[in-house]
């Protein structure tokens, strides 16, 4: 993805000890790490612990350099597991490399980038998230402004796909949807769901 130029000239090498916290989920970091040797976790931290889980990185990678080809902040926390032998490039000089590729190799990689970047938040959201809060999120994400102005979602899934894409089973769907009738964020049955209080879910999915 970075020249080897670029990155025998901009970046910094560092050591870092086992469990030391590389990236910090929700923060726009000012460098792209590039991991030379180590492992790395990946997850969701709580309360100083690796409480979520998503994965293992190892050396020679690069680390969650997709969040910097889209100037998004960091989608996991990143914590060593051994000590971490990186080099760090500055953020500014990650983009000038990215800038002198072709245009169609930048259009490329963003597709790319963008498609990894809905992967990882989808995991995180599993992850971190209780079946209300996903059930919330899920909602808003699908919500389509109605003729008076409300929000709603058009079930076009039967409700066993919509539960397995938020790793919840069908019953427990069933059960978070009336659980929100009941508390009047949603109404309605059958294919159709008003929102009726879409900044109360917001609240409930965390975003």
């Amino acid at each position: 993805m970075l020249p080897a130029q670029t990155l025998d000239i901009a970046a910094e090498r560092q050591v870092a000890p086992r469990g030391e916290l590389l990236l910090k989920r929700a923060v726009v970091s000012p460098w792209v790490s590039y991991i030379e040797r180590g492992r790395v976790a990946l997850g969701v931290m709580e309360g100083g612990i690796m409480e979520h889980q998503l994965g293992v990185i190892e050396g020679p990678c690069w680390l969650e350099a997709t969040s910097a080809v889209l100037n998004l902040a960091d989608a996991v926390d990143a914590v060593s597991e051994t000590e971490v032998h990186l080099r760090r490039v500055p953020l500014a000089d990650f983009h000038r490399s990215l800038a002198a590729m072709s245009v169609s190799a930048q259009d490329v990689l963003h597709d790319v980038a963008m498609a990894h970047r809905q992967q990882t938040e989808f995991a995180v959201s599993r992850l971190a998230k209780d079946a209300e809060a996903r059930c919330a999120e899920w909602l808003l994400r699908h919500a389509q402004i109605c003729d008076k102005g409300g929000m709603a979602v058009t079930l076009q899934q039967r409700k066993r796909s919509i539960a397995a894409q938020l790793g919840i089973a069908p019953e427990t769907l069933s059960r978070v949807l009336r659980h929100l009738r009941e508390r009047s964020l949603i109404t309605g049955s059958g294919r159709l769901l008003n929102l009726v209080d879409p900044g109360a879910l917001r609240s409930l999915a965390g975003v």
